[in-house]
């Protein structure tokens, strides 16, 4: 999965999707303009390859929103946990809501699906986490995660759970650093891997790995270790979904070479989809040298992750589902319009 320089598909890029190990596309802020033009811009990288390429973005809500002029500005998933604190019942509701407000205005321009939710548990340590998790503990996170993802589900979209085992103990930001977490594995199994149990049980789509160390289990980040993965994630916890890796731009990776072989280590480790972004000349580097891949499995598990059900903006602007859940998120988004490109 690669990225896009703008809000124009360039023909170097068309040659590049072209490409036979392109299966997806990752779009950010600096894709978008408005939906009109990102609507064109989804529809000609779709038209790029039969079965389309699989189009993805990061629109969790709060800092995390690469859509907003034209998408109901979305608040972070701490203000859903606040709400919990106080009723779970109506804190519930809203996830569901803003998970199917969420998924149904992404669908509405062609966007198969977004890398949401974030299942690590907020701490009070790690700043790139922060607000960006339900709550600080997994009762909380489980909760308001399964009805967010059902909100999804019923908008025609598969919910990607991020970032394996948990990122929320560590203090460094795996874009800049590579961080390492100390406790065992039994302390993580226990408390951060709750949420992610409970999310595969209940029709978890995908999963991205961290770029975290875990030293006491293994010396490669998660989402380059084959126990984590393959020991933990397909066979105790039983996931049988898409893993796409984190980003390989990102200095977290940087632990597993240059970028040819962090694409190696992760496909190898059990990723089905790596990710290069922010980095075109990596992603070229990676599509030239990476050598030829065929993974019958994999290609099964990304086809499940193409939306479902076509939806007509222009109708969906007119329901009255469509017009409640704005009125009920507006109030809860308030004064969370800041943008933060993780």
């Amino acid at each position: 999965m690669i990225d896009l320089k703008g809000i124009q598909l360039e023909p170097d890029e068309k040659e590049m999707l072209q490409h036979p190990l392109v299966g997806g596309v990752i779009l950010f802020s600096r894709n978008y303009e408005s939906v009109e033009q990102v609507s064109e811009l989804i529809e000609k990288i779709h038209n790029v390859k039969s079965p389309h390429l699989l189009v993805g973005v990061d629109h969790e809500g709060g800092r995390v929103q690469r859509f907003r002029a034209g998408f109901t500005v979305l608040p972070p998933p701490a203000k859903l946990g606040e709400q919990y604190q106080q009723d779970k019942k109506q804190a519930k509701q809203m996830a569901e809501t803003c998970g199917w407000l969420m998924a149904i205005e992404l669908r509405a321009v062609g966007v198969d699906f977004s890398f949401a939710p974030v299942l690590d548990i907020e701490r009070g340590i790690s700043d790139v986490i922060g607000d960006r998790a339900f709550g600080h503990d997994p009762e909380t996170v489980s909760d308001l995660a399964v009805s967010y993802i059902r909100g999804m589900q019923k908008a025609g979209m598969g919910a990607t759970g991020k970032h394996f085992p948990g990122h929320g103990a560590v203090k460094a930001d795996s874009h800049v650093a590579c961080p390492v977490d100390e406790r065992s594995f039994e302390d993580i199994y226990a408390y951060d891997i709750v949420p992610f149990a409970r999310l595969i049980r209940n029709g978890l789509a995908g999963i991205m790995p961290a770029h975290v160390i875990y030293a006491a289990v293994d010396k490669y980040p998660a989402g380059f270790s084959r126990f984590w993965l393959n020991e933990v994630l397909r066979n105790r916890l039983e996931f049988q979904g898409v893993i796409f890796s984190d980003d390989l731009s990102m200095e977290g990776a940087s632990v597993a070479g240059d970028v040819v072989d962090r694409a190696r280590a992760a496909l190898n480790a059990g990723c089905d989809m790596a990710l290069v972004c922010n980095n075109p000349d990596a992603a070229a580097k990676v599509l030239d040298k990476l050598g030829e891949l065929d993974n019958p499995v994999s290609h099964v598990r990304l086809a499940r992750m193409h939306g479902r059900h076509f939806v007509n903006r222009q109708q969906l602007l007119k329901q009255k589902q469509w017009q409640q859940a704005v009125a009920m998120i507006d109030d809860l988004a308030a004064g969370d319009n800041m943008q933060l490109d993780v």
